[in-house]
């Protein structure tokens, strides 16, 4: 983009008058009647407006659930079972993908591998049961990387059967937007700089869709503060000054109560975090939450700013500790391996020599041909192109596998597996402290990451990356379960 469509950050808020950005506040919660073990909710993706910069911009047209942005916050209890309805107002096909929950294959809303996308005036009704408890979101699989930088996403939060006792529980979706001048939104999806490099990065930082007010706080409280990361491409990694958050899942799945390393919460593309966070800032008192994971990059995405009088004297004693969802142990003795080697994008035939993998002995003029064609990323030397393809990987209904996989190119990418959780086991040889459960891992370049699952749920998978613009440019495969 040139500089006169692409405004700073800075230029935004000095003409709006705003500080940073942070907005809090959700749309309405669609929440089936406690009593009624099956109820239908409905969505409908469509135009519609948001003020993504406010005062004196007129709000940015977007592609929204229900006229709003997010979509509503869809709230479930563990075990239930829901039918959500959903009418296609867009003028192009669309679906919906349930990001992280373990639906059936039929329910998974990719199209042309789980379903015909839903066309323009078109229904389509999901129906399924909430296995895990957690954090999760809703976002489409249809040319996702404009539908998503769009604002097609909302949260879907499932309750515990016993939660842990706090005094709030809130929700933030993050996103960045790459607006022009007039605060629209820039029309350069899919150009082959970011599907090359690091993918699409905004201008603008929103949290729930919105600009911010501070996070407003009493000394003693308790918050259990849900982070979505909706961003084609951003990666964050939150400092919460002056205090001690302790992560207690990770994708949605309990992980022993912990403080994030070095004190920065790192979320990638596609990435949820459970946070507890014990209000222990004194009356008054202002503190910054700043994004710290781009060196040369830092910036305040908002602040907690404490009321004069507290809620209690001390932080509570409660337990932090999540109960465990349902998932099938891997059996690592009895294990199969499987190698996958991810390749592609630009410098990376420097780390295809270095790292080797299918694609080591392929000739540049070839690959820099294929990358013209935008085919830039590869896993295990294929760049998908569409998402019905011949699985990369089949695996056999009910066994345990451990997939050792390369990031053999000069970027990071959070890679995601549909239909399934997994245990992150190892990062270049070294065992994880917490061998955590996630549906997405974060790979930085150069990184040797294992996972270990129980192959149990039926039918062909996506397994891609979730830098969108990736992901569209072929980072992106089939795992079968059969």
């Amino acid at each position: 983009m040139t500089k006169k469509a692409a405004p700073t950050r800075r230029a935004f808020l000095a003409a709006t008058g705003l500080a940073a950005v942070g907005g809090l506040a959700l749309p309405a919660i669609l929440r089936p009647a406690v009593a009624a073990p099956e109820q239908t909710l409905s969505l409908r993706p469509a135009p519609g407006t948001a003020p993504l910069v406010g005062a004196p911009y007129e709000p940015t047209p977007v592609w929204c659930f229900n006229d709003s942005l997010p979509g509503p916050e869809i709230r479930l209890r563990q075990g239930q079972r829901v039918r959500i309805a959903v009418e296609n107002g867009l003028a192009e096909e669309t679906g919906i993908h349930w990001h992280g929950l373990r639906v059936p294959n039929a329910m998974d809303g990719v199209p042309h591998l789980t379903q015909k996308p839903i066309a323009p005036g078109g229904q389509f009704s999901y129906e399924f049961e909430v296995p895990d408890a957690g954090t999760f979101w809703y976002h489409p699989h249809q040319r996702s990387s404009e539908q998503v930088g769009r604002g097609l996403y909302g949260p879907l939060i499932v309750e515990e059967r016993e939660p842990p006792r706090v005094d709030r529980d809130l929700t933030w979706i993050l996103d960045d937007w790459r607006l022009t001048e007039k605060a629209q939104i820039s029309d350069d999806f899919g150009n082959l700089h970011d599907a090359s490099h690091a993918g699409r990065f905004g201008n603008i930082l929103t949290v729930n869709g919105r600009q911010p007010q501070p996070l407003e706080a009493r000394g003693g409280e308790r918050i259990r503060l849900r982070l979505i990361n909706a961003a084609n491409a951003r990666i964050f990694g939150l400092d919460f000054a002056g205090h001690r958050p302790q992560i207690i899942a990770l994708d949605g799945q309990p992980v022993p109560p912990h403080a994030p390393p070095e004190g920065v919460v790192v979320v990638g593309p596609g990435m949820r975090t459970d946070l507890i966070l014990d209000m222990t800032g004194a009356a008054g008192s202002r503190h910054q939450v700043t994004d710290r994971y781009y060196p040369r990059q830092t910036y305040q995405v908002t602040e907690i700013a404490y009321a004069d009088r507290p809620l209690r004297d001390n932080a509570p004693d409660w337990s932090l500790a999540l109960p465990p969802n349902p998932l099938a142990e891997p059996d690592l003795d009895a294990a199969t391996r499987h190698e996958v080697v991810f390749n592609g994008g630009m410098m990376g035939g420097r780390m295809m020599q270095e790292m080797g993998g299918p694609m080591a002995s392929m000739p540049m003029a070839r690959m820099q041909r294929m990358m013209q064609d935008g085919r830039m990323w590869f896993v295990n030397g294929i760049a998908a192109d569409g998402h019905a393809m011949a699985p990369v990987l089949t695996l056999e209904r009910g066994r345990t596998y451990i997939i050792a996989m390369a990031n053999a190119t000069a970027f990071p990418h959070p890679m995601h597996l549909h239909g399934h959780a997994f245990r992150v086991i190892s990062r270049d040889g070294a065992p994880t402290p917490h061998r955590e459960w996630r549906d997405t891992v974060l790979m930085t370049p150069g990184e040797r990451v294992e996972i270990a699952l129980v192959a149990d749920n039926p039918g062909d998978w996506m397994f891609h990356c979730h830098i969108l613009e990736h992901q569209a440019a072929g980072m992106s495969a089939v795992v079968r379960v059969a």
